[in-house]
């Protein structure tokens, strides 16, 4: 059985062939590898690859079982933005009243939506986080929008349906497909975003829409290949390599190229895994660092005991549009072959890197000839290897070449370090050309395995890939085991990997997550299986049936010249430290895009972990402002003693947010329907009941639809899982809680008057959101001026824009170290804690996620660029930091080596982990391990942490915590950012 793996690079096309019947033998059964410079034409330098290796191996094209492609050429058209590869798409969403704040595009950079957006259009239908029904298929609106995209002469389409992925029967996007063929026509492109990713509605559509847009790209590509093969005289299946490393056929390539994308990276480390003989070994359960060093860079990645690469952060950007692809978790740090040696005699230190000579080696390397002293000079001087002239480097002395060796063995070792999750010794495998620099031992290292055919990785992991089935999917386990249902759900997972190619006789479940849905009664969690196996003889042979449209030889396309669009559209460079926020002449602070970005950062840090995502209400505002609706915000001083406020918010599961995106209905009809229950006829404002998280910029969004402003302001200050978490609640104010409405979009709406105790609020408040869906509108009785700044937190919007604006700061410079002491200039607290999270436990009990993150401390030489600050406090190697959390962090314990336990901080304080690396908050669902993270606590106002109502309504005993409140540092007023803008 004999197979051709290629892959496709910027740089070089590798080519390799494999007797998959000769794997246990040393050479692992390559019969023959090939190299070369990738071709603008990439079928031509694919054809001159295959041509090669079975020249070279002397072996008759019909021997060949299997063809493999691993390319970049599908993502490269999307990252250069090339408009002769990428089409006009139309939108349609399947969605009822919802999601229509957050349309299509709205996340898109400017010049690739201006290339790509041709329709949006929105129809009845979908389904509930439960399974049941919105609307109905509103098949005469799919039938509309169907005239509306032919007048415009689109061919490609995208259907996007609420939770479709849900949808088993195929009662929405399916059947929408078929409208639209029969409306459009055969030769339209339709993709049902079910098909391209998974819950996620936003990241699942934009990937739809970068799918779809070249689509025709694709198509004539695969066939490109094919003709390829042809003129090879081979008949075997053609599969290109998908994002996880596993196998997709040509003709599911063509319908899905965006699945191909950023398969590189996995092949290398799956072909390395390969070359090293890891399958052939019996030990299990160990994870192993791949450690890729070329000529300019070294990159490093996790194979997990499955064999697949650990995966980075759940959502990625791909030619800056937000997508949920699976991508390997990767460091990077500008050390290779070619990086350049320097030393200092000022200081007597000598380094490596980060700057590279890069492809110029064979030019510009002493034993080349050349006149610069690179890593591959000391590896020769070393004679750890045998390339170029020993002559030319004569001058390098032996402590010069133990000194640059003993940079790139450091170097090595913290990047090493930063990738384990365990303090254990690992195994790493060196793989690529530049390899030849590292040294044979390093600390924290058991084991350095240095596989034969390194240069050809990529290639021999494209042949070597397996075939994959998974299912994701949310389920209900009222009255079910869980472990039944898992039970099944393998066995699905394992049916499609079956069907799609895998022997099933080497098929197994290498992924199981169990993600609990928190804000839910009935028991809802997400469950992700994924099951692989060995590509079969049979499989490849059935599944190479399903072809693509070959063309004639004599019909085949030339595509045109690349072109740019007539009108292109450039970013403008921003000056952070330059911009003022606009104040008109009311003293309104009239918000632009960017202060909006920088208020949803800083709110989601001010959510402690919690208070959902502030990305899509972040989007919407952004929508209201592109369309003419101004957002506003005033000053409470400015403000009429009893002026009423509307409290405005969502309440209900970040499932369900991420999916059943808000319309133009739910919040409407709950403020009619208190509007009316109190006679009233209009709203001066909003206000936010907590500034922290998602709910702390929808507010702001509804007063921006509704024309009037919000106030600069909050009811807590940070975010809080509870409704009577307030401060008015907390301090017993007439109508601090009731009565308020929750309302949905589809015309369900229910009100509570009153209620004995405010905590009863929240019962019958969550169990009606359940039924509602498990998300819903909430608005609450209004507050005058005066009671929210007697019972709020004064100037929290400014304060999360300051946040928000502090981080920007901080990007800007490249400056990630000062984030913690950049926040804490805007509000009192302290940094906690910098270190990488090396454990995640949840639960979910009475419809909040309960867990605890454990961090450990970074190592000295993991104090990098990133970490070294003197505001930073300093630990032990072993201590660890734990927070325990109820959707929101609630505490910090600082664990020492002795068993000692010491209580750096509590609710109703603020502690906040962020992500070291961008300088955003994490929500408590992002937590994974391996992530590099600073700690901070903030101060939050007095009433909460200096009254006995505020410490038994937000302190630690309100969450079952049995240990006294600590602060964390001095609460000061934030300053307005309306008296500090506002012209004289």
């Amino acid at each position: 059985m004999l197979r051709i793996g290629v892959d496709v690079g910027g740089t070089n096309t590798d080519g390799v062939l494999i007797d998959v019947s000769r794997t246990a033998e040393p050479n692992r059964g390559i019969l023959a590898s090939f190299k070369s410079p990738t071709t603008p034409n990439v079928s031509e330098g694919i054809e001159a690859a295959v041509r090669t290796v079975m020249e070279e191996a002397k072996v008759n094209p019909s021997e060949i079982t299997s063809l493999t492609i691993g390319t970049t050429h599908f993502i490269n058209a999307v990252l250069e933005q090339d408009v002769r590869r990428l089409k006009k798409v139309a939108v349609i969403r399947i969605c009822g009243p919802y999601t229509r704040q957050c349309p299509p595009f709205a996340d898109f950079p400017p010049q690739l939506r201006e290339i790509m957006e041709g329709h949006v259009g929105y129809v009845d239908g979908g389904l509930e986080i439960d399974g049941s029904e919105i609307l109905p298929l509103g098949e005469e609106e799919v039938v509309a929008e169907c005239q509306k995209i032919k007048a415009k002469g689109i061919n490609n389409v995208v259907l996007v349906g609420v939770f479709s992925s849900l949808d088993t029967e195929g009662r929405y996007e399916q059947r929408a497909r078929d409208i639209v063929l029969k409306e459009l026509g055969e030769g339209t492109n339709v993709v049902c975003s079910s098909d391209v990713g998974q819950i996620g509605l936003l990241e699942r559509e934009n990937a739809s829409i970068l799918n779809a847009s070249i689509l025709t790209f694709a198509q004539r590509t695969m066939r490109g290949f094919k003709r390829a093969m042809h003129r090879l005289n081979l008949s075997c299946p053609l599969y290109l390599t998908q994002n996880d490393g596993t196998l997709t056929t040509a003709a599911k390539a063509a319908a899905l190229p965006i699945r191909t994308f950023a398969s590189g990276q996995t092949n290398s480390m799956r072909g390395a895994s390969y070359l090293a003989g890891l399958d052939l070994r019996k030990e299990s359960g160990k994870s192993i660092i791949v450690c890729d060093l070329g000529g300019t860079t070294c990159d490093i990645g996790v194979l997990l005991p499955s064999g697949f690469p650990r995966q980075a952060a759940a959502y990625i950007e791909v030619g800056g549009v937000r997508t949920s692809f699976a991508m390997p978790d990767l460091l990077s740090i500008g050390l290779g072959g070619g990086s350049r040696v320097r030393h200092d005699d000022a200081t007597g230190k000598t380094t490596v890197g980060p700057d590279s000579v890069g492809h110029f080696i064979t030019r510009d390397a002493k034993v080349f000839g050349g006149n610069v002293l690179t890593a591959t000079d000391i590896a020769v001087a070393l004679g750890r290897a045998d390339v170029g002239d020993t002559s030319k480097i004569t001058d390098i002395t032996p402590d010069f070449a133990a000194a640059a060796q003993a940079s790139i063995k450091k170097q090595l070792e913290s990047v090493i370090d930063r990738m384990k999750t365990t303090p254990d010794d690992a195994t790493v495998l060196m793989v690529g050309g530049g390899s030849i620099i590292a040294p044979d031992s390093l600390q924290g290292v058991g084991e350095i395995l240095r596989p034969p055919f390194f240069g050809v990785a990529n290639a021999v992991g494209a042949a070597m890939a397996k075939v994959a089935g998974e299912v994701d999917t949310i389920e209900i386990l009222e009255g079910r085991r869980l472990s039944d249902v898992i039970e099944k759900i393998k066995k699905d997972a394992i049916a499609r990997a079956i069907a799609a190619g895998a022997d099933a006789s080497k098929v197994s479940v290498v992924e199981v997550q169990n993600l609990p849905v928190q804000y839910v009664q009935n028991q809802a969690t997400r469950l992700i299986v994924k099951a692989t196996g060995e590509l079969s003889v049979e499989g490849a042979s059935a599944i190479g049936l399903d072809d693509i449209k070959m063309i004639p030889e004599e019909e085949e396309e030339v595509e045109p010249p690349k072109r740019v669009l007539k009108k292109a559209i450039e970013a403008e460079k921003f000056d952070i430290l330059a911009y003022k926020p606009i104040i008109n002449e009311k003293r309104e602070w009239m918000l632009s895009e960017t202060d909006l970005e920088w208020i949803a950062e800083g709110a989601y840090v001010l959510g402690t972990g919690g208070g959902g995502s502030p990305y899509s209400p972040m989007l919407m505002g952004k929508e209201l402002l592109r369309n003419g609706k101004p957002l506003k915000v005033v000053d409470p001083d400015d403000i009429p003693a009893e002026t009423l406020f509307m409290r405005t918010l969502f309440m209900g599961s970040p499932s369900v947010s991420m999916e059943r995106i808000n319309g133009f209905t739910e919040m409407p009809a709950a403020l009619e329907a208190l509007m009316t229950h109190l006679n009233m006829t209009e709203i001066s404002g909003t206000i936010s009941d907590e500034i922290g998280g998602g709910n702390g910029v929808v507010p702001i969004v509804v007063a921006g639809d509704l024309g009037v402003a919000n106030l600069d302001c909050d009811l807590i200050g940070r975010a809080y899982p509870n409704m009577d978490q307030t401060l008015p609640s907390t301090f017993r104010i007439p109508n601090a809680i009731t009565p308020c409405v929750v309302a949905d979009g589809v015309g369900n709406s229910v009100l509570v008057h009153s209620a004995k105790e405010p905590k009863s609020v929240e019962l019958i408040m969550r169990n009606v959101c359940t039924t509602m869906g498990s998300s819903a509108a909430l608005a609450l009785a209004p507050l005058t001026r005066k009671q929210c700044q007697d019972y709020g937190v004064q100037y929290t919007v400014s304060q999360s824009w300051r946040i928000g604006r502090a981080i920007a700061l901080c990007r800007a410079k490249n400056d990630m170290k000062a984030v913690p002491s950049a926040i804490l200039e805007v509000q009192g607290g302290k940094c906690l804690f910098v270190g990488k999270i090396v454990d995640v436990t949840r639960e979910v009990r009475a419809g909040w996620t309960w867990g605890e993150v454990t961090i450990a401390a970074l190592q000295d030489d993991e104090q990098d660029e990133t970490t070294k600050d003197p505001t930073i406090p300093t630990y032990d190697p072993d201590d660890l930091l734990r927070i325990p959390f109820q959707n929101e962090n609630i505490a910090a314990y600082l664990d020492k080596a002795d068993g000692k336990r010491e209580i750096l901080t509590s609710v109703p304080d603020l502690v906040s982990v962020l992500d070291s690396q961008s300088g955003s908050n994490l929500g408590t669902p992002e937590y994974r391990y391996g992530l590099r993270v600073t700690v901070i606590a903030l101060a939050n106002d007095e009433r909460w942490t200096q009254t006995p109502q505020g410490l038994k309504s937000g302190g630690p005993a309100r969450f079952g915590l049995d240990i006294p409140f600590v602060g964390a540092g001095k609460y000061r007023t934030p300053s307005s950012v309306i008296k500090e803008y506002a012209a004289n």
